[in-house]
């Protein structure tokens, strides 16, 4: 994949800011006295793996004015290497605006991890085009990936047509746009016709698309795979015939992924990954992961892979990097990956657990 040269930021990603609180040790909301917050979004999990290893990354959002939260979230974006560039908005009153709020555990053994979203007078909501100036960001400074997700597209009216504004000034100064669409039920429930035409249209100019049978099937109306059961071989057969259907529905994209997972328990998972670029299909079959809380792995996939294609490294090493990106994020607390270099992915990809001196 041809990225636009002398750019700024390899990548940019439009995200609604807010935090997560843990309980300690793998214990329950209900039953903890303890928590850890961290600040966190799927798209600045996306683009940790970039900004970790190195990469110029911008994050556009935006802040509740005189927040602490927000003075939080902002240090540690700087700590993650991002910057980043959004309006803030006054609180109001105290049922104002506010970051979202994320309740999850990480489970443990046969005990599932359970997640409450808080998001009530969600400040992300209000993202709007006319508070970012797209010729700057897009035609001036330049942006070689834009990581657009559906959770923002989707998140309200405002944020959507946010969203397709960004995608179609990103196509029109030759930004390439990663697009992984990330359905949820609430999100969309009395919008479907609109966000249906709204995905479409983000999708017919988006260079990297990425969902798994249900978003495929649900945002863009594209037939999904018959169950495999347990076959892992059917299974990938089925999505690649599904993947085959998207890209026939949407060629201008060249590069299509998705992940397999199976939960064996809470901290052992069997962790795969599907993709086609170009006429090229790389297939990694399950392979068992140790989990320390799964929550943003499949960021880490996607972050490795869309770190590889800036690489500009063979195909076959897009999906591998992608792979252990996420694996590696499992294994943090936070719910994003924190690699001290390419090294750190490249051994968790060779299946090298070995202590380095």
């Amino acid at each position: 994949m041809e990225l636009r040269k002398n750019c700024k930021y390899a990548l940019v990603v439009p995200t609604s800011m807010g935090v997560r609180i843990t309980p300690l040790n793998g214990q329950p909301v209900h039953s903890s006295e303890l928590f850890k917050m961290q600040a966190t979004s799927a798209e600045t999990n996306v683009a940790s793996v970039s900004s970790y290893l190195g990469l110029p990354v911008k994050v556009l959002t935006t802040f509740v004015k005189g927040s602490p939260v927000a003075l939080f979230i902002k240090a540690n974006l700087r700590a993650r290497n991002m910057e980043y560039e959004g309006p803030e908005v006054p609180q109001g009153n105290p049922w104002g605006y506010r970051h979202q709020f994320n309740i999850a555990d990480s489970g443990f053994g046969t005990r599932g991890p359970r997640v409450q979203n808080d998001r009530a007078g969600e400040v992300g909501r209000t993202l709007n085009v006319k508070d970012f100036d797209l010729e700057r960001i897009f035609g001036i400074e330049g942006v070689q990936i834009m990581h657009l997700s559906g959770l923002i597209a989707a998140l309200s009216e405002d944020t959507s047509k946010f969203c397709l504004e960004l995608a179609r000034a990103a196509k029109k100064h030759g930004t390439r746009i990663s697009f992984d669409l990330n359905y949820r039920a609430t999100f969309w429930k009395n919008r479907e016709k609109e966000l249906r035409e709204i995905f479409a249209e983000i999708a017919s100019v988006s260079d990297i698309l990425i969902g798994n049978e249900e978003d495929y099937q649900l945002c863009l109306g594209i037939e999904g795979p018959e169950a495999g059961g347990k076959d892992i071989e059917a299974e990938i057969e089925g999505f690649k015939a599904m993947i085959g259907r998207v890209k026939e529905s949407f060629p201008n994209a060249s590069v299509f992924a998705t992940t397999l997972r199976e939960v064996v328990s809470v901290n052992e998972h069997l962790w795969g990954a599907i993709m086609l670029a170009g006429n090229q299909w790389e297939v990694i079959k399950p392979r068992t992961i140790r989990v320390l809380d799964r929550i943003g792995g499949g960021d880490g996939f996607v972050g490795g892979l869309l770190y590889a294609i800036l690489k500009d490294w063979p195909v076959e090493k897009w999906p591998q990097f992608g792979w252990a990106s996420g694996a590696i994020a499992t294994t943090f607390e936070t719910d994003y990956g924190q690699p001290a270099d390419e090294d750190m992915i490249w051994s968790i990809w060779e299946g090298n657990a070995r202590v380095r001196r």
